[in-house]
């Protein structure tokens, strides 16, 4: 009996050392060109459906069974492909570390790469094309967020967005971690100045449109979160244009870095084209400064600094517009005494000191603040004549008196912590912030009209205006706000899975209102589809009141009173995103096609009207509402070496007011938006690129009014921007080794055409009312045909 026991467990041994003998594994590192790892980098052997992927750090393991010939096929998209092949393999490990460089094609100094893989529902985005990209306002990064799915504009203008149903108000923007804000008092996209975004400066540009993670601040649509560059090397740029110029700088070396830029505006060249004739003088400023120091691979101090200051002046003339349709054509004409006078001036500053314990965790201390300083003033004079255009028949004349002295001072001051650290499988994110605010306004205005002889509206023993408002408010505030997330990857049988999910919290002793908005997002890449991203997101996303929000306006016979409503609560939406994306190749050249249905539940609203790019907001919690819309882009190489996409909309945003519902004034049913880049061909010195948006009307109503009074919807919105570049001088390769030249990298010559079919987009309406109190809508057009010439040096 023994000596059969022991026959058989020889036999098992043998067995198992046969299966073993015949089992390899293939394990190893993968790295791109510059050696960081790559991770979700797909690993499979040819021909069989053994496949894996590699963790945080690049590490991959892979078993198989033996063959005479084996290739291993690495693949990331992004990324070139690369094999190995390993004849007769003979050990029971094989370790193979391998480089897979970027998938890069530089054409006309246009940097190409493949997409990353979007797990999350925030998508990292490159734009280093924006620089030869017409540009009506100057702010590039802006322009193109506009041109992303779920985005539009209705104002060239201006560089503000809406995102999904949401307004201007609703999208945060971060720099270098740090949240940043902009003027208050601007009423109109001619006031608005540079951006604090510069795009010359810009290394990293992530972009949400809903269902962002918890470590995003408190607001309900969108999230704009921009890193600027460490430059190790000398660079620059210096640039002129008919709407301004600047100059930008960076050098540094493995331990300090720094950037300093200058930027002028004017748009005066612009706003020429448009049906209000005078004399515009637009003068916008900005300077920044940034500086890194890294004394040690343990500690990193970064400091930030801008300071803007913008000019609008305003002489008008007269004005003529037609309007109507072809069978009731009207002609409205103005002659104008009067001037406008606007000043905006901020300062923003900020530190932040980070100690590295490990290249995976960090912890970072933060400081910033930021001051405004606005002044709003006008007094202006309008003498019209409202007739019919074909007729010559008179329907209005009138005169209209606008007088403003608005101001505006604001201090915000912010610190705070950032945690970072990375465990097996695992990214944990916490953070806690203190805010205090102390803003100050003192706002004048009041608007007189007569109308045949007879002020408006008309009394028989009184003088009335049609508007006034007279506001003193000031408010000292301190808000509390933290986050904790986690990002847990986890690989299985049937794919990768990446779950975020955290909590934030909020506090704000005005009101105090204390907030906890719990957030999930899970992606998906399925083992048997490498081509394949699936992902949803869901969370609580509350928009604790500022300023503009607090102000309870209240109009009863054309007097406007503002108090600051203490009882205002937070207004609150609930995302619900899914969504996917799905590469392939077509013509040999990478694409990517992205769809997401979006439905957003809200409650809590303080509805508001927008009159240009300014917000109005009733200042009281009275409304609830929904946002539900579906978002497609398809991305890719249309032209071989340059990065294009098109993007289409449809989306429904709805609200109910004392049980009325009526559409959002942002309620864009459709949009649809197009960045082409094109080259001549044989050529590496031409460049052209295009631009084009068509977006549905928004609803608007008579100024003034209620919410439920604006039943009326403008005009689409329709634009096409066509810019050409030509490479004067290139020196890329430094073939140029001697006199001035070696220095210069590149000379482009450039000419944009602005709308260039010439559309009449309507941007607001004038109101004229006559005698009998019928109201006539003119509106007020946007710009319309214009050429820009444009020089770019690059050092």
């Amino acid at each position: 009996m023994s000596k059969r026991l022991i026959s058989l467990l020889l036999l098992c041994v043998s067995a198992t050392s046969l299966v073993v003998a015949q089992s390899f594994r293939v394990f190893g590192t993968l790295k791109d060109d510059t050696g960081a790892p790559i991770e979700f980098a797909s690993v499979r052997i040819l021909g069989t459906a053994q496949m894996t992927v590699s963790n945080l750090k690049g590490n991959y393991s892979l078993h198989f069974g033996q063959q005479d010939t084996v290739t291993v096929v690495y693949s990331m998209i992004g990324y070139e492909t690369r094999k190995r092949k390993l004849i007769a393999p003979f050990a029971d490990s094989i370790r193979l570390d391998v480089v897979l460089p970027s998938l890069m094609r530089s054409f006309n100094t246009a940097t190409v790469v493949g997409q990353r893989i979007q797990t999350g529902t925030t998508q990292k985005l490159d734009f280093s094309d924006a620089a030869l990209a017409p540009s009506s306002t100057g702010n590039t990064v802006e322009e193109m967020i506009a041109t992303q799915a779920g985005v539009s504009t209705h104002n060239e203008l201006s560089s503000q967005y809406n995102v999904r149903g949401g307004s201007y108000d609703e999208n945060v923007v971060y720099l270098n971690g740090l949240e940043v804000y902009r003027p208050m008092l601007v009423r109109s996209g001619e006031q608005e100045g540079l951006s604090i975004i510069n795009g010359n400066m810009v290394e990293g540009v992530a972009f949400s449109t809903g269902g962002f993670e918890a470590r995003y601040g408190d607001k309900m649509s969108s999230v704009l979160d921009i890193t600027y560059k460490r430059p190790e090397t000398f660079e620059g740029s210096v640039y002129a244009s008919l709407l301004g110029a600047g100059a930008y700088v960076g050098l540094g070396n493995k331990h300090l870095s720094f950037m300093t830029s200058a930027r002028y505006k004017t748009t005066a060249h612009l706003l020429g084209t448009t049906d209000t004739k005078g004399e515009y003088n637009p003068k916008f400023f900005d300077y920044q400064a940034y500086l890194s120091w890294r004394p040690n691979r343990r500690w990193t101090i970064d400091i930030f600094g801008n300071i803007s200051d913008n000019h609008y002046q305003f002489t008008p003339e007269d004005r003529e517009t037609r309007f109507g349709t072809m069978f009731d054509a009207k002609s409205f004409k103005v002659y104008f005494d009067g001037q406008e006078k606007d000043r905006f001036q901020t300062l923003f500053g900020a530190a932040t000191i980070t100690r590295h314990f490990n290249p995976e965790t960090f912890l970072a201390v933060q400081a910033s603040t930021y001051s405004t300083k606005e002044r709003e003033t006008y007094d202006i004079q309008g003498q019209y004549w409202l007739q019919e255009a074909t007729t010559q028949e008179q329907l209005g004349v009138g005169t209209y008196l606008e007088h403003a002295r608005n101001r505006l001072r604001a201090n915000v001051v912010n610190l705070g912590l950032r945690f970072r650290t990375k465990l097996t499988g695992h990214t944990l994110q916490a953070g806690i912030n203190w805010q205090r605010e102390n803003i100050k306004e003192n706002a004048r205005e009041w608007e007189m009209r007569d109308s045949m002889g007879y002020s408006l509206p008309y009394e028989p023993q009184n003088l009335r205006l049609i508007y006034s408002l007279a506001a003193q408010t000031e408010i000292t505030s301190n808000r509390l706000s933290a986050f904790l997330q986690d990002t847990w990857r986890i690989k299985s049988g049937m794919g990768l899975w990446n779950l975020t999910y955290g909590l934030r919290f909020s506090r704000w002793d005005w009101n105090k209102e204390n907030l906890i908005s719990p957030r999930l997002s899970v992606g998906f890449l399925p083992a048997s589809n490498e081509h394949l991203t699936l992902r949803f997101a869901t969370g609580f996303y509350y928009q604790s009141p500022f300023y503009k929000e607090l102000r309870d306006t209240t109009l009863r016979n054309g007097v406007a009173t503002v108090a600051l409503n203490k009882e205002i609560r937070s207004q609150r939406s609930i995302h619900f995103v899914l969504g996917g994306d799905y590469t392939f190749q077509m013509m040999n050249r990478p694409f990517k096609f992205t769809t997401e249905l979006y439905y957003k539940a809200l409650s809590n609203l303080n509805p508001y009207s927008v009159n240009n790019v300014r917000i109005v907001y009733y200042g009281r919690n009275v409304a609830k509402g929904h946002v539900a819309g579906i978002d497609f882009k398809l991305f890719g190489e249309f032209v071989p070496g340059n990065d294009s996409w098109i993007t289409f909309s449809l989306m429904s945003s709805k609200e109910t007011i004392d049980g009325i519902s009526v559409p959002r004034p942002t309620d864009q049913r459709y949009n649809l938006s197009l960045f082409f880049t094109d080259y001549f061909p044989g050529s590496t010195r031409w460049r052209m690129t295009l631009k084009a948006a068509l977006a549905g009307g928004l609803p608007f109503g008579p100024p003034h009014s209620q919410r439920t009074e604006q039943i009326y919807r403008a005009p689409a919105y329709k634009r096409v921007d066509l810019g050409a570049s030509y490479r004067l001088f290139n020196n890329s390769d430094r073939h140029v080794k001697t006199g001035f030249g070696r220095f210069i990298k590149n000379v482009w010559l450039g000419v944009d055409v602005f709308n260039l079919l010439g559309i009449a987009n309507v941007n607001s309406y004038y109101w004229i009312t006559d005698i009998t109190n019928t109201q006539y809508a003119v509106p007020n057009y946007l710009t319309g045909r214009q050429l820009n010439a444009r020089l770019t040096i690059d050092f």
